[in-house]
């Protein structure tokens, strides 16, 4: 032995864990048996077309849908219905119109019947960081897709979630707006240490954001692949590694493509 130390890293601990979970409707299969486990901290993105079941598979982790066999589990227990443990942000924004900003992040506070001081604190802090400190008086009518999208991470945050689930939430925004938006979700996961589990149909986006991509296959609904992303952020979408693993999933998701009869 030379004395010299030798640090070896702990795996990472197991926070979601998928197990045989299947969902159908009315006697059709929407999802097939998904087994699957994500690491606490972790940023997974859902890819894949329309109908391959990433939002029915993201709605079971939120338990809204219970799974129909299988089940879903976090931190080891049985995912049995909705829970504030979880933020769920959507792509439709879902802010209170007659709310100021800063009164719809106080609402999850408020619902768990914190004082009104914590509640104001804590609407502020996360306000402040998504970048809207300035903003906090307005209504949902006087800000932009991209700040109300912010206003509605800070939301899902203000309940201190340990787990953050996203359903396509820049998909309604222009290419500019999504691109600040998702260096600013990185900037928020790298601070925050959720776990993160993201739906998207952009091939670029799940690159530029994820450690993880799960390719999700149609008729029915299940896992295509899964593919580790061990690009460093910040990550250069014109980049070869960037180019060459966008080509490969590009593939992937064609052949699924081309089942549902649309190429």
């Amino acid at each position: 032995m030379d004395g010299s130390m030798h640090t070896v890293s702990a795996p990472a601990r197991t926070k979601i864990r998928i197990a045989g979970a299947a969902k159908s409707y009315n006697g059709k299969v929407a999802l097939d048996r998904v087994d699957l486990q994500l690491a606490e901290n972790s940023f997974t993105c859902l890819l894949g077309p329309s109908g391959c079941g990433k939002s029915t598979l993201l709605n079971m982790i939120a338990g809204f849908v219970p799974p129909s066999t299988g089940q879903i589990l976090i931190d080891a227990e049985a995912v049995a219905g909705a829970s504030a443990d979880r933020g769920v942000v959507f792509q439709e924004y879902a802010l209170f119109p007659w709310r100021t900003a800063l009164a719809n992040v106080e609402f999850g506070p408020l619902m768990r019947r914190k004082p009104a001081a914590e509640r104001r604190a804590t609407a502020q802090h996360y306000l402040e960081l998504v970048g809207l400190a300035g903003h906090a008086a307005k209504f949902p009518s006087e800000l932009s897709g991209g700040m109300k999208q912010r206003v509605a991470i800070a939301r899902a945050l203000a309940n201190n979630p340990s787990v953050l689930l996203m359903d396509e939430p820049f998909g309604a925004l222009d290419a500019q707006t999504r691109e600040v938006l998702q260096e600013e979700l990185l900037r928020i996961w790298e601070q925050e240490r959720k776990t993160v589990v993201f739906v998207t149909h952009s091939i670029s986006e799940a690159i530029f954001l994820a450690d993880r991509i799960v390719v999700m296959a149609t008729q029915p609904g299940s896992i295509k692949d899964v593919i580790d992303v061990p690009l460093l952020h910040p990550r250069d979408r014109s980049g070869p590694d960037f180019v060459a693993m966008e080509r490969r999933i590009k593939q992937l998701v064609r052949e699924e493509v081309q089942k549902l009869g649309v190429m």
